[in-house]
């Protein structure tokens, strides 16, 4: 089946991730920004999540982003907004539109995530280990039982959102294929990252 072409307003915020089925919250204060889910909401609630490439209103876009539902929002006395964006699918961008909008568009083709696969048992163990290690070392508190209830998807991409990696490796975890290949990144990424700041060099990159 041909994946579906569509028009999608987006709001361009480097190191913020959505994945299919994850929830990602938004505190929107910039006025174009309030125009955009103000148009979503009395539209069909979709806003385009990208990561752009650099600073800059026009920043040119990565190639890959993910379509998010508002499944709640709050609207504030002074014209802001809490929202709560449900990954829908991810896209890839094909063009950007030419509009009178204060809010950028793009025409994107949907690219439809089929029901993850589990991970193996060894691939999930591993992921965990190297979790515990990593929020060790940066001073995190974690509620590992609670982590231990996650399920393989939930875990992975949940990982991946948060996680304080930079932007082009964050791409990475976006646009890696299936949860497997997403949590071996991770693993490396934890691995290097955490390895250099040991060394007291600055964190890793992957620009």
């Amino acid at each position: 089946m041909a994946a579906a072409h569509t028009r999608l307003s987006i709001f361009p915020l480097g190191g913020a991730l959505l994945f299919p089925r994850m929830q990602l919250p938004l505190h929107i204060f910039e006025p174009r920004y309030r125009a955009l889910v103000s148009d979503a909401m009395a539209r069909d609630r979709r806003i385009g999540m990208i990561q752009p490439r650099g600073p800059g209103e026009a920043a040119p876009l990565f190639d890959i982003g993910c379509v998010g539902r508002i499944a709640h929002v709050e609207a504030l006395d002074d014209g802001r907004y809490n929202i709560v964006l449900e990954g829908v699918a991810r896209f890839r961008l094909l063009r950007e539109i030419d509009v009178t909008t204060p809010f950028r568009q793009i025409e994107a083709e949907l690219q439809p995530d089929g029901e993850a696969a589990p991970l193996a048992l060894a691939r999930r163990a591993s992921l965990e280990t190297e979790s515990r290690r990593f929020a060790q070392a940066q001073g995190y508190a974690v509620d590992w039982e609670s982590v231990a209830r996650l399920d393989d998807e939930a875990l992975v991409n949940g990982i991946a959102q948060i996680a304080p990696f930079d932007n082009a490796a964050k791409q990475a975890l976006l646009e890696a294929d299936g949860l497997d290949d997403r949590a071996e990144l991770i693993i490396q990424l934890m691995q290097f990252f955490g390895r250099r700041q040991g060394d007291g060099d600055d964190p890793v990159t992957l620009q």
